[in-house]
């Protein structure tokens, strides 16, 4: 049986819930290092460990219903994954509720990106990545996880921030005003942030692959990459996002546990922890 987010005692029945965790177990298109299918799971069981009070916030998001769904179990190639999540998060949105997938491989994060287009026409997507993720295709498919953010800006526009790895194939179709390279912000001031903010659309779907972390703060990842953003950076990007944007779906992806790494596990559920608990407050 999936373990429910924080722990089975404060989950909610799904009709009664405000936020909707979804487990996407589903690795098969990763480049290098296996296992993220594992990620969702590993992340709900470290999640029964964190403290429900969020101190920043001075909050406790579960009281607010927060339920786990029965995962997206999907064996085929990952154009028929996107149907499956996108039909899911679809209904999820329909009820009203916020979805959170927990991946799984980058590429879960397609269809959920369809869905919230479909039924946001001012929608935007921010990434949080190492990686730029926009080739057209990679290995003989348009959705592999190397293709997110080409298929996501098919159909809104896109910020993206973090990114310190691209394929020179990439390079001529990202837009310089709207990547926020990590050599650029890691350890500087702030102000880049802001800079993030105004960027943003009136609603936006935010997606964390955990490889935008340095590997020094997370380092259970499928292709880790040297000079990432740390705990503090991310954070204070997603408080500036809840309070500037409708935050209407996101993501946390590419958790690759591996043995005697069980605080990257810990850091992915508290890190989901943080951002609903900046997401109610930039609601309130």
């Amino acid at each position: 049986m999936t373990p429910s987010f924080l722990g089975d005692d404060v989950a909610v029945p799904r009709g009664e819930a405000v936020v909707s965790l979804i487990p996407v177990p589903y690795d098969a298109t990763s480049s290098w290092v296996k296992g993220a299918d594992r990620g969702p799971g590993a992340l709900l069981e470290a999640s029964e460990y964190v403290e429900l009070y969020d101190i920043e916030t001075e909050s406790e998001p579960w009281r607010r219903g927060l339920a786990t769904l029965p995962p997206v179990e999907v064996d085929g190639p990952p154009e028929e994954l996107a149907g499956a999540v996108r039909e899911l998060v679809a209904g999820e949105l329909e009820a009203g509720r916020t979805p959170v997938l927990l991946g799984g491989e980058h590429s879960v994060t397609i269809g959920a990106v369809e869905a919230a287009a479909d039924r946001f026409p001012d929608l935007g997507v921010l990434q949080i990545d190492a990686h730029a993720d926009t080739r057209e295709s990679y290995d003989g498919s348009t959705h592999n996880h190397a293709c997110v953010m080409a298929r996501a800006r098919e159909r809104c526009p896109v910020v993206q921030v973090g990114i310190r790895s691209v394929d020179p194939s990439e390079v001529e179709g990202l837009d310089g005003e709207r990547v926020f390279w990590a050599h650029d912000i890691v350890g500087s001031d702030d102000g880049w942030m802001d800079d993030v903010a105004e960027l943003l659309a009136p609603r936006t779907y935010v997606t964390v692959d955990l490889d935008a972390f340095d590997p020094s703060v997370l380092p259970a990842t499928g292709t880790p990459e040297p000079g990432g953003l740390d705990w503090y950076e991310v954070n204070g990007l997603l408080r500036r996002v809840a309070r500037s944007t409708d935050v209407v779906a996101f993501d946390v992806v590419e958790l690759a546990p591996a043995p005697g790494q069980h605080a990257s596990a810990f850091t992915a559920a508290k890190l989901t922890h943080r951002f609903l608990a900046e997401i109610f407050a930039g609601r309130d």
